[in-house]
Parts: C-alpha cells; sequence; structure tokens
C-alpha cells in the first residue's frame, strides 16, 4: 500500500514539480490549495492538479489569514517596526493548516515546494544556494519538520522548470512569486491605504538638525537609501532610526556610518530546531545577507541575548534572524530589541 502526503499547491512551478517528484516516486499524492485572501486566483492549482490528475481540494482560510497576518502586517508597521510575514506565515498559517490536512486525510507526511532539505530529523540548506528557503522556515515546529518532505532537495530552479516542461505543465515558465503574497499592488500603495501617514521631521542625527520632512514613519525600514527625498546635498543619506513618539525618523550620512552598526541585540519568540543547546554559530538577520559569526547566551525570560564584536549593519526590529552551523539550520528568532556597547539603541 502506498504512503500518502498532502502537497501545498499555489499553483506556481515549484509546488507543482514537487507533486510531479512524490508521484513519481510512488506517493499517494493529494493538493492542497489555501485561499488565503480575496483576489487570490485558483486557476493554475486547478489546472496543475487535474494536469496530474491527483485528488485536490480548495480550502477558504481568508479570515484566519487576515487576523494572524495581514492584520499583524499592519499593526507592526503601525507601531514603527518592520516585519517579515513569510516567516510568520510558515509559522502560524500555512504549515500549521497542511499539518491539519495531514491528520484530517490520515496522511503519513506533509510536502510543500520550498527549496530546503531534511536528514534525521534535522532542517539542511537547499543543494540550489542562491534558492535556499530555510531562513523562512527557521521558526516552524520540530513535530512539523520530522512530518514535512521536501521534494526539491537536490534540485536546482533551472532543474525545476525542465521537470515541468517535460510534463507539459502550463505554469513551466510561470515568473517566480518575490512578493508579499497579500500585497498585489505597489507595496508603498498597500502601506499607504491602510495606514494613514502623519508628516513629521527628518533629523540628521549627526547634529540633531532638520534636513526635511517624512510622510509617515511607515514608509521607512532600517537602511533604507532610496526615496528620502531629500534635497540640497550629494551624500548618501540612510534611514538609521525612528522615533514613534515624536514622530521623528533620523538619517545618517555614509553606508558605514556607526549608527547603522550594532554590535548585539536580544531576540524573543525562539524556536530551536536542533536539540543541542549552543552557544556560537552563525546567524543571518536578512534574507540576502551574508552570514556573520555570533555568540549566544539565554537570558531567564527566554529571550535569546546575540552578540557580534565585529559589528553589523542595519539590524532591524520585527525582522528575523536565523542560526546555521555550515548547512545546518538550527532555528531563529524575532529581533526585539538592538543594541550596542550593552545598551539599547535609543534611536531604534
Amino acid at each position: 500500500m502506498s504512503k500518502k502526503v498532502v502537497v501545498g499547491i499555489s499553483g506556481g512551478v515549484d509546488s507543482s514539480v514537487a507533486a510531479i517528484i512524490l508521484k513519481n516516486q510512488g506517493y499517494e499524492v493529494i493538493g492542497i490549495t489555501f485561499k488565503f485572501t480575496n483576489d487570490f486566483d485558483c486557476s493554475n492549482a486547478i489546472k496543475a492538479c487535474k494536469k496530474l490528475e491527483i485528488e485536490h481540494h480548495i480550502i477558504d482560510y481568508r479570515k484566519e489569514f487576515k487576523e494572524k497576518i495581514i492584520d499583524k502586517f499592519i499593526n507592526d508597521y503601525k507601531k514603527g517596526i518592520t516585519p517579515n510575514p513569510c516567516v510568520t506565515c510558515n509559522k502560524l498559517v500555512k504549515l500549521k493548516f497542511l499539518y491539519d490536512q495531514m491528520i484530517k486525510f490520515n496522511c503519513d507526511f506533509m510536502a510543500t515546494g520550498h527549496y530546503a532539505k531534511k536528514e534525521n530529523g534535522n532542517l539542511y540548506k537547499s543543494a540550489d544556494v542562491n534558492k535556499d528557503q530555510t531562513y523562512f522556515l527557521c521558526e516552524i515546529t520540530k513535530e512539523e519538520l520530522n512530518n514535512i518532505l521536501f521534494p526539491l532537495d537536490g534540485i536546482d530552479k533551472s532543474e525545476v522548470r525542465k521537470i515541468a516542461l517535460e510534463n507539459n505543465m502550463d505554469n513551466a515558465s510561470l515568473k517566480d512569486s518575490t512578493d508579499v503574497c497579500f500585497i498585489n499592488n505597489a507595496f508603498k500603495n498597500f502601506i499607504i491605504n491602510n495606514i494613514k501617514g502623519i508628516k513629521g521631521d527628518i533629523i540628521d542625527i549627526s547634529n540633531n538638525k532638520k534636513i526635511g520632512e517624512h510622510n509617515g514613519l511607515f514608509n521607512y525600514t532600517i537602511g533604507q537609501r532610496r526615496g528620502l527625498n531629500i534635497g540640497g546635498t550629494t551624500d548618501r543619506m540612510f534611514v538609521v532610526g525612528k522615533d514613534l513618539f515624536k514622530n521623528i525618523l533620523y538619517i545618517a550620512t555614509g553606508d558605514s556610518n556607526e549608527y547603522l552598526i550594532s554590535d548585539s541585540c536580544i531576540l524573543k519568540e525562539v524556536n530551536w530546531l536542533y536539540e543541542n543547546k549552543i552557544t556560537s554559530c552563525t546567524a543571518k538577520f536578512r534574507y540576502r545577507q551574508k552570514e556573520e559569526m555570533v555568540s549566544l547566551k539565554y537570558l531567564e525570560n527566554g529571550d535569546l541575548l546575540v552578540s557580534y564584536p565585529q559589528g553589523i549593519k542595519s539590524v532591524t526590529p520585527g525582522q528575523v534572524c536565523a542560526f546555521y552551523k555550515d548547512d545546518l539550520c538550527l532555528g531563529g528568532g524575532i529581533i526585539k530589541e538592538v543594541r550596542k556597547n550593552d545598551k539599547k539603541l535609543w534611536y531604534l
């Protein structure tokens, strides 16, 4: 008797090829598509499952997605925090609900089209390092990890498209999705439409002088250089901080200015996928940033002090810090507080 697996089918090429691989391996595949937003188009997912001749279910989770992801995203921006909704979605919605469907349909496993690897119950980076998505999976539960399959392990994107073409999939050349899934127009327009902006001062943090006016703090993130609209200078200026109560945006000159650099941070909601307690490893503070050496101190309240004496630029509250030991993803947490010289940075 073949083993059963539920596969999250978005309609994109990655999840479709994941289903193809599992079907070819002899699994009984059930496609699951979650409708998270009113404007989500299920047609590509329906076509893919029909082409593959697999059972397919579309499940409406719009209410839960709005409450857990969209509303939280907007509220975080109102608080001056820059969140990572994709990590939160994998943690609170996507994999949790897929796990529920695995139980409901009495399946042995669940699977996704993520670029990642699981071995001996541990999470490892994908062979396609450029597409590796372990950063977005660092907050999933150990139970979910134990029950998930990553069929794209060892396959790069070009091979995925080749497999899709060989199987006459309509989505073989479909463009990759790189934006936040629930924002279907310009990101800035989404923010403006959902948060009322209040104009305020832009202050040069080095001399406390006003050099411009912003259109609402939520329009800016730490390390941002473009879109500041500050005239009268050719200097490269960067956002280094926000004061939510005074409605001030702080900037500094130069991409290596001291105000962008911190030497430690505190994480909340720390999640470990690796059982052995560690005190040093590498960490990634944003998806496309390089990994940095860090040391770890476990705090009594469950938070984690992450230290990096070499200094790192643009570590930002609300973003995710993922931990690694070579290719092994150890877990991660949410950046709660950014520090320097054993003190919280006052402008963050």
